[in-house]
């Protein structure tokens, strides 16, 4: 069944049961955006010096994903595809907002694909979806998706703290404001104009969302928690890089300790929101999602690898699995099962119609026709359910350190990637070889021609933007 025959199915199926959704019965949702933490950095994905006793209680009491991709390997992609529900490519937004808005020179052998560097205001989002049925709707935190014309109010929401066009902020303490990188451009976090000296912002902003829930408690509410952690600069509290550098061990594949004190931070703050939700009576009325924008930074940071996706090949940026696979967790109080794990293929792009179920809402039809991802709420509630989709595909028509422009596909469980500047192809089977270490290009030419295939074929079908020949 193509994308839009399967969206305007959910969309009549809402239509039955939404209107007598009473609007009292509509549950909170909170979506918890972390920025580039890779699949393997909490504790119920296999970290090894990473703690995460709150996240993984999440995993406990809800259901986890094995197979979870962002929809890039990059930041303002992903988000795009959440807040929209669309693939990038169909955006044509497949490169951060900074990039894609001042491109830097290139003497590579391609030149990059033309991207957009925002979020259209035509793209009707979660939050306005969700507004048009009562919700009130929340973001803090990193936004990334376009300049102060495209801001997180531009989208439905109606209240905004610290999301703007940057990408990461300058520090991750208190004033949270300075020259930033080696374009020594001056940065702040906006919205936080009272602080104290020892303030961490991954705090800061759990303090924000805790203080916006508590007010309106009483009416339901979306909330985008988009925390800048673990983004670079690699910054943590000290007392919490003591304690991790007294617990790294030579044989663990993590070795960054200032890092895994952010995840510790990161932690933490999950946990405080959970408190929260507790004290205030609203755990079993709300939803959390929990997931990355990207996979993990292999580059170092300070002399450092930042962090490892091992056993998963490369990170941030690349589309082997460690760019792309991240941690995916739904607790959904009443609706999933506890400690219930699923390796069935999900996207950031469900993101958008899954809400909307959750919810009770259809959103805008004429919009939503060109939806890409798939409703989970039968899933959520089924385990056993099988989703009517076997393939996801990826497009980044861009450098980045960890890759050249280069687009792929995973068809069940095998993979392809096409690099666009010798146009060679790469097939892996992810069941048997989770690394990506076997290339089975040569070997299986057949199945390696049927999916380049519809890999080209899709590109086509979404107006996806490639990169050119420099002349």
């Amino acid at each position: 069944m193509s994308g839009r025959l399967r969206w305007l199915a959910v969309l009549l199926g809402l239509l039955v049961t939404s209107d007598v959704t009473a609007e009292e019965t509509r549950p909170n949702i909170v979506l918890i955006l972390v920025d580039d933490l890779g699949w393997a950095d909490i504790g119920c994905y296999g970290a090894d010096l990473h703690e995460t006793p709150n996240i993984d209680r999440l995993a406990e009491q809800g259901m986890r994903f094995t197979d979870a991709y962002a929809a890039a390997a990059i930041c303002s992609p992903t988000r795009a595809s959440i807040m929209s529900g669309k693939y990038p490519a169909r955006l044509n937004f497949t490169i951060w907002h900074e990039y894609a808005k001042n491109p830097p020179p290139s003497n590579h052998p391609l030149n990059p694909a033309v991207s957009m560097d925002h979020l259209a205001r035509e793209e009707f989002t979660v939050a306005e979806a969700l507004k048009g049925v009562g919700y009130n709707t929340l973001h803090v935190g990193k936004w990334h998706l376009g300049d102060a014309a495209y801001a997180p109010e531009s989208h439905g929401f109606d209240v905004n703290i610290g999301g703007t066009h940057w990408g990461a902020p300058t520090t991750f303490h208190w004033p949270y404001r300075g020259l930033f990188g080696s374009e020594r451009e001056w940065r702040y976090v906006p919205d936080l104009p009272f602080g104290q000296e020892g303030e961490y912002l991954t705090d800061r902003l759990t303090d924000e969302a805790l203080r916006l829930i508590e007010r309106v408690k009483d009416e339901p509410f979306y909330l985008n928690l988009w925390f800048h952690t673990v983004h670079t600069p690699i910054e943590a509290k000290a007392k919490d890089i003591a304690e991790y550098e007294g617990k790294l061990q030579e044989d663990f594949h993590h070795q960054n300790p200032t890092y895994a004190a952010m995840v510790h931070s990161l932690d933490e703050n999950v946990g405080r929101f959970v408190d929260k939700l507790d004290e205030l009576g609203l755990s079993e009325d709300t939803i959390i999602i929990f997931t990355s924008d990207n996979g993990g930074t292999i580059r170092e940071y300070d002399g450092r690898q930042v962090t490892t996706n091992h056993p998963l090949r490369s990170g941030k940026g690349s589309l082997y699995e460690g760019g792309l696979r991240v941690p995916f967790i739904v607790d959904w109080p009443g609706v999933t099962h506890a400690d219930t794990v699923c390796d069935q293929m999900v996207c950031s792009t469900d993101l958008y119609p899954t809400i909307l179920s959750m919810a009770g809402t259809i959103g805008d039809p004429a919009h939503n026709q060109t939806v890409d991802g798939v409703d989970l709420t039968g899933l959520l509630r089924d385990p056993s359910t099988s989703l009517d989709r076997e393939t996801l595909y990826f497009h980044y028509p861009h450098y980045y350190p960890t890759t050249t422009p280069v687009s792929a596909i995973r068809d069940g469980d095998w993979k392809l990637l096409e690099y666009f500047e010798d146009g060679h192809t790469e097939l892996y089977n992810l069941a048997d070889d989770l690394g990506e270490e076997h290339d089975l290009s040569t070997s299986m030419p057949a199945l390696t021609s049927s999916l380049h295939q519809k890999l080209v074929d899709w590109r086509e079908s979404v107006g996806a933007r490639l990169p050119t020949k420099r002349e």
